[in-house]
């Protein structure tokens, strides 16, 4: 049986909470990832910072049936957009990471992960050992085992 630490990416790139969110930005597009773990002062997974904490996300118009784009807690209207860049560059990692984080031990199978990530509706998680971690999975690693994999295995 195929575990997470045949297929997990490694080393993790992590970041801290109290990093700028700016910085944080610059270190994903420099490694080319798609997600941190943000770390705790034990060294710990406390929360993750993904590429959809910047983009704007559907969120309910208060007192309606409606929702509407937000961008780090700013609705998004006209005119508004170079506001909503300025103070993200004052922000902290903390201050806009998920919380809590979904995380996997690095003994689980690839059948737990799997149902992991669709129970949470998340493309990667960080794959951890006493907290901390040791890698990270995406789907992108499923589908790459999937074609991987000899038929009728």
């Amino acid at each position: 049986m195929t575990r997470v630490r045949d297929v997990m990416t490694h080393p993790v790139v992590t970041v801290e909470a109290t990093v700028s969110l700016e910085s944080a930005a610059r270190l994903m597009l420099e490694k080319r990832v798609g997600c941190l773990p943000v770390l705790g002062g034990a060294g710990t997974v406390i929360g993750v910072l993904t590429k959809s904490d910047f983009a704007a996300k559907d969120k309910p118009v208060p007192f309606s049936t409606f929702s509407a784009p937000d961008i780090l807690g700013h609705w998004l209207q006209a005119g508004t957009l170079e506001r909503i860049h300025q103070t993200a560059r004052t922000l902290t990692v903390g201050e806009v990471m998920t919380q809590p984080p979904v995380t996997v031990g690095e003994d689980a199978s690839i059948e737990e992960v799997a149902r992991t990530m669709l129970k949470h509706d998340v493309d990667q998680v960080p794959v951890v050992r006493d907290g901390r971690p040791v890698g990270m999975l995406a789907r992108y690693d499923l589908l790459r085992l999937m074609l991987e994999q000899p038929q009728g295995s």
